[in-house]
């Protein structure tokens, strides 16, 4: 049986990542691996798969234990090579020669079709790039799988076919699948573990059922911290009162209690532990309100691609304030060409038949960040776009999880997960009452994603929204609008194309 152990394992990069991790992994245990961006689950999977070294503990896997591992992107140096040959390369020259078709196997198991087989991965979609990371790694028959962030750039249908596919070709292997993905942890695991600086949490539950307890055991910690602070408080108050009432005295008696007394609270103060909490560098957002009834209006108005080929027609649409319009399709009929007509129109470019209210401010958050600059910091970046003072922006910076050392770095040295807060800060900024957003979840964390459902929840800002995660639409949505058969149309809810699409 395929296993992978780690004892007092650790990883320092500067401040702790994690510490005192003992786990094992073994036959038929599916983790979710769940941290804040840069809290050190990418650094973990590839100590689990041999590909690295942590800074403290051990890592110890089975003789001759064969490990997949799916990692977030394909490698620069590979992006010239065809799915075929990219997947090819993971298998030794013997093993090619004598059984190369295992290549064709797996790209049929991937669903990859064969017209993008034989493309560079460079012109391939980030959705294919990770269907042929996903081969790659299942090439080698492996007796483990790790993986790291597997739905990013994936659809619907491809999320809802990897679940089924976990669930049968991976059924009995090790697995272990760092992601942000709520909806996909909870239908592909079976284990949780909460990666923290300090005491780790291992829970044999799926995600979600795994969080309701690890909140519970938060707020029990939470109170008896509380409890043991206000004890210490209360000794040192006695002490003092000692204290005065032996220097006024002169006994020493009196003296010698209250040292006693305060040593008891630096002992209980000792041994207090700080309660976890996800300092991640949250960044909330606002609704700067608006009087208009109505913020968009369409009738009649055609989608099109952009060499106007038409896809379909909205007859009639009007889009009221405090509504969070989540637009649901299948790939290639039309959400993005509608994203791309009202993002025009917010720019100007108003077509026939649309009318914006004049009150409309709005906000933009795309999956690509395409619009954030590179070559600038975030410290220049927002001093420029913004009037907000150096002091004020300085500290605004550090509170969205970026401390002065990182504020002078150019943008593209940051993660995609600090890019997206600092497109989330800017979109602070900016005051918008109407928020467009694209796959906005693609590079934020769970606490990041509930932040900014917290957020448009309580504002009320006006909302339209693409996505394929289904915890974020569940929680934001209000009304549906579901693309289908050339049409617009609006439905009672998600689930029954959410349904259709995992069929």
């Amino acid at each position: 049986m395929g296993m992978i152990s780690l004892r007092n394992a650790g990883h320092r990069a500067g401040d702790l990542l994690f510490s005192n991790l003992n786990l094992v992994v073994g036959e038929g245990d599916r983790v979710g691996l769940v941290a804040p961006n840069g809290r050190g689950k990418t650094t973990l999977l590839r100590a689990m798969a041999g590909l690295s070294e942590l800074s403290e503990g051990e890592v110890t896997r089975s003789r001759g234990l064969a490990i997949g591992y799916v990692p977030q992107d394909v490698p620069e140096a590979a992006l010239g090579q065809t799915p075929m040959q990219f997947v090819a390369g993971a298998l030794d020259a013997a093993t090619l020669d004598s059984e190369s078709w295992r290549v064709d196997v797996v790209m049929e198991e991937f669903s990859i079709p064969e017209e993008f087989r034989h493309k560079p991965l460079g012109q391939l979609s980030g959705g294919w790039q990770r269907m042929a990371l996903l081969a790659q790694a299942w090439v080698t028959q492996p007796d483990a799988l790790l993986m790291d962030e597997p739905t990013n750039h994936l659809d619907l249908g491809r999320i809802g076919m990897l679940e089924q596919w976990l669930g049968y070709a991976a059924k009995n292997l090790p697995v272990i699948i760092a992601s942000h993905d709520r909806a996909f942890l909870d239908a592909s695991t079976n284990r949780t573990l909460f990666l923290r600086p300090s005491e780790q949490v291992y829970l044999p539950l799926p995600y979600s059922a795994a969080r309701a307890e690890l909140d519970q055991v938060d707020a029990a910690a939470e109170a008896q911290r509380e409890r043991d602070l206000k004890q210490a408080a209360q000794l040192r108050k006695q002490a003092a009162k000692l204290t005065n009432i032996g220097i006024n005295s002169g006994s020493d008696l009196l003296t010698v209690k209250s040292r006693q007394l305060r040593d008891r609270a630096e002992k209980i103060e000792t041994r207090v532990q700080e309660v976890h909490r996800d300092r991640t560098g949250l960044v909330k957002l606002g609704n700067s309100g608006a009087e208009a009834r109505v913020m968009l209006a369409f009738e009649n108005v055609p989608v099109t691609t952009p060499d106007d080929r038409q896809l379909f027609t909205i007859e009639k649409l009007h889009v009221f304030q405090g509504d969070r319009i989540v637009l649901l399709g299948r790939n290639g009929t039309g959400k993005s060409q509608f994203m791309r007509l009202v993002t025009e129109a917010l720019d100007g470019k108003v077509p026939a038949g649309m009318r914006l209210s004049p009150q409309l401010a709005p906000g933009y958050l795309d999956q690509a960040l395409g619009w954030l600059p590179l070559d600038p910091s975030p410290l220049d970046y927002l001093l420029h776009r913004f009037d907000e003072g150096d002091r004020r922006t300085i500290a605004l910076l550090a509170g969205a999880g970026f401390p002065p050392d990182r504020q002078g770095k150019p943008i593209r040295m940051l993660s995609l997960g600090q890019r997206a807060r600092l497109a989330l800060l800017a979109l602070r900024l900016a005051r918008p009452n109407f928020y467009l957003l694209d796959e906005p979840t693609n590079h934020l964390d769970i606490p990041g994603q509930e932040q900014l459902e917290t957020d448009i929840r309580e504002q009320g800002a006006t909302t339209i929204l693409v996505t394929h995660d289904r915890a974020f639409l569940r929680a934001i949505g209000t009304r549906f609008l579901l693309i289908e058969g050339r049409r617009l149309k609006e439905v009672d809810g998600p689930e029954q194309f959410l349904a259709d699409m995992a069929g």
